[in-house]
């Protein structure tokens, strides 16, 4: 008995002992991740008046790239300028902008690390700032402080221009030096919205079951793969669940799981629409949110094991993750194989290196409040989106802002950047 514990103790001694988070890590395409610390997407609001990125792209990518996390996601690159995510996204819809592309990429790499474009298309969650009738699956209207509009029903030829757009942003941003890119089929964005049944009430072949809901994210993995190449990583961001009534469920998301069996090569899984906003609200003792679950960090490892039983894919999840010996234990463990932080890029920004290196233990968490519980959202959002220009301008992070301003800022900024587009 005694020989047994002391064989347990150093089992966990050694977990303890090894560095999990500085392990490489080799995908199906065969491309090497240094380490496991992903920096995941963040909308970074701050292209120019033609959607183009900008010298502000560089600076904030180059201090990103300086923290030695091994995978950089960028925030959403749009692949129809009608549909934008934010007036301050990136659109890449031609060669012409493969020069500034080039610098970005450039700007981003920095020892040996992967940079990946996340590209989407924002369908009904479009806001009326960009356009009145955004165009979606179906005309399912969000419900979200009349800020969008009811969307159109898609035609069979603004489907194939939607597959066309993402084959041709992922083979320019290959083109420009990016080393891979996610597709976002996740947070209630278009093809995120095809999957879901809440969503989608088409009858065609891109609507009805679930093979056919996911007809067109698949077809633009065919499309991509068609044209980066074996050998080029493709990873995809799938919704654990919509967590909505009606929606997509964590049953279909394993289904969907295994048809990527395969066909990609990194699936990062989160949860949640704009209706919903459980991928944003993680940070918060939510009441929907097990106990057990908050008091083990990371909020949907415990999905992480349903999808361990369904694939090999390797798995990336963001949520929550703080204290290295959490992080480096799911590692060990094989809960996961990549650890993805989005906020502590921004607060804890000159930290993370050391939190690498065992060498910060832990990455305090910032939770800002208003008094207002139904403004708390909203001004945490805005809080981080003013952070990240101002590191993008050069500037330090300032944690002391008001947040009753915060939490007005997105819908301030939005029309503001939208009116500087729309006019040059």
């Amino acid at each position: 008995m005694n020989n047994i514990r002391s064989l347990k103790n150093l089992v966990t001694h050694f977990y303890m002992e090894k560095n999990y988070l500085k392990t490489p890590l080799e995908l199906p395409c065969g491309a090497v991740l240094k380490n496991r610390l992903v920096k995941s997407a963040m909308t970074e609001r701050i292209s120019n008046h033609k959607l183009e990125p900008t010298e502000k792209h560089h600076h904030l990518y180059q201090q990103w790239a300086t923290t030695g996390a091994g995978l950089l996601i960028t925030g959403n690159v749009i692949v129809d300028k009608t549909h934008l995510e934010s007036a301050g996204n990136i659109y890449v819809g031609d060669e012409s902008i493969l020069p500034k592309m080039t610098k970005w990429a450039n700007a981003a790499k920095t020892d040996d690390n992967h940079v990946w474009v996340q590209i989407s298309h924002a369908g009904r969650q479009t806001n009326k700032f960009c356009t009145t009738r955004p165009k979606a699956p179906s005309e399912v209207k969000l419900r979200q402080l009349g800020l969008f509009g009811k969307p159109k029903a898609m035609t069979e030829e603004d489907i194939q221009a939607v597959i066309n757009g993402f084959v041709k942003a992922a083979k320019i941003c290959k083109e420009a030096g990016f080393t891979g890119v996610q597709i976002h089929s996740a947070h209630g964005y278009l093809l995120s919205q095809f999957l879901s049944p809440h969503t989608n009430l088409r009858t065609d072949q891109w609507g009805g079951t679930l093979e056919n809901r996911s007809r067109l994210l698949m077809t633009i993995i065919q499309g991509i793969r068609e044209v980066v190449g074996p050998n080029f990583p493709i990873g995809v961001k799938l919704n654990s669940s919509d967590f909505q009534r009606g929606g997509f469920t964590e049953e279909e998301s394993l289904e969907v799981i295994q048809m990527l069996n395969g066909k990609i090569d990194l699936l990062e899984i989160s949860g949640g629409t704009y209706e919903k906003l459980v991928f944003f609200e993680m940070n918060e003792d939510q009441a929907q949110v097990k106990e057990s679950t908050r008091q083990r960090e990371a909020y949907f490892l415990e999905f992480s094991q349903k999808v361990r039983a369904v694939s090999q894919l390797p798995l990336l999840i963001t949520g929550g993750f703080r204290s290295f010996e959490f992080c480096n234990q799911a590692l060990a463990n094989n809960e996961l194989d990549l650890i993805g932080m989005a906020r502590p890029f921004i607060t804890n920004l000159d930290e993370i290196a050391d939190f690498l290196d065992n060498k910060v233990t832990k990455l305090e968490n910032l939770v800002l409040r208003t008094g207002i519980k139904s403004f708390d959202t909203a001004a945490e959002g805005g809080f981080y989106a003013r952070q990240i220009i101002r590191l993008a301008k050069g500037k330090k992070v300032r944690l002391k802002m008001g947040a009753l301003w915060s939490s007005n800022f997105l819908i301030y900024h939005e029309f503001t950047k939208a009116m500087k587009n729309r006019w040059g």
